[in-house]
């Protein structure tokens, strides 16, 4: 007896399917999927949210300090003679950065091992690439849906019925982040 539902598909469809319903799960909050697969993307994107709850105060903040080039009001780097060659000016800055601990940078790695990578696109730009942004799934896990979970035992997905799907009758269900 398998441990998993095998969905119909082979292994490699099997986990692409799956990766990608449990990161539109995340990054989203909720997906309208069959019944099937909505139990079987509750168990990995428990595990998912169960490890960020986990890990989640697990960092230090650090404060360091860069060098970052000068600029001038239109933007660009300023640039001053120095021995008869150009050479741009850069000053120190203060910057305040979390620092993961070793387990939480773990934790980070098997997350991003399973999820696809978000790219968003603002509305107003859609099908070009321009100001697209990269969503770090792993990030939003720790910052945005591990707090709101920190008091719960387990229990963080729901499943409600939809009903039937026209075409092959399957039950379809919404799967949604409580």
């Amino acid at each position: 007896m398998a441990g998993y539902r095998k969905l119909g598909r082979t292994s490699s469809q099997r986990k692409a399917l799956l990766r990608n319903q449990v990161t539109n799960l995340l990054y989203n909050g909720k997906i309208v999927t069959t019944e099937a697969k909505a139990k079987e993307i509750r168990r990995i994107a428990e595990g998912m949210i169960a490890l960020a709850v986990k890990e989640r105060d697990n960092f230090e903040t650090v404060t360091v300090t860069s060098k970052v080039a000068r600029k001038d009001k239109d933007g660009k780097r300023v640039k001053e003679v120095v021995d008869g060659k150009k050479v741009t000016v850069f000053d120190d800055v203060q910057k305040t950065i979390k620092k993961d601990k070793p387990s939480r940078v773990h934790a980070r790695r098997q997350m991003m091992k399973y999820l696809y990578p978000v790219t968003e696109v603002p509305t107003e730009n859609a099908g070009k690439k321009r100001n697209t942004k990269e969503v770090n799934l792993s990030d939003k896990l720790f910052d945005d849906i591990a707090p709101k979970y920190a008091s719960r035992n387990g229990g963080y997905t729901r499943i409600v019925k939809i009903g039937p799907r026209k075409g092959d009758a399957a039950m379809e269900v919404l799967i949604e982040l409580v």
